[in-house]
């Protein structure tokens, strides 16, 4: 049988923690800032946790 492949695109996106908990960062904290909210921006640079309901589909594609 062959290797397990991760797909690449998540794994760019996503990490796993120790606990084997998934972390990803928030999108919209690039570019046109001055209309969001100080806030806002603030929230956006934390990272956050995958929701529950999504761990299986990611466990799937990121094997490793």
């Amino acid at each position: 049988m062959p290797k397990m492949k991760t797909n690449r695109g998540a794994a760019k996106r996503f990490k796993r923690t120790g606990t084997g908990k998934f972390v990803y960062a928030k999108s919209h904290a690039n570019h046109i800032l001055s209309k969001k909210s100080r806030k806002r921006k603030r929230n956006l640079r934390k990272s956050h946790l995958v929701d529950k309901t999504n761990v299986k589909c990611l466990r799937l594609i990121m094997p490793n």
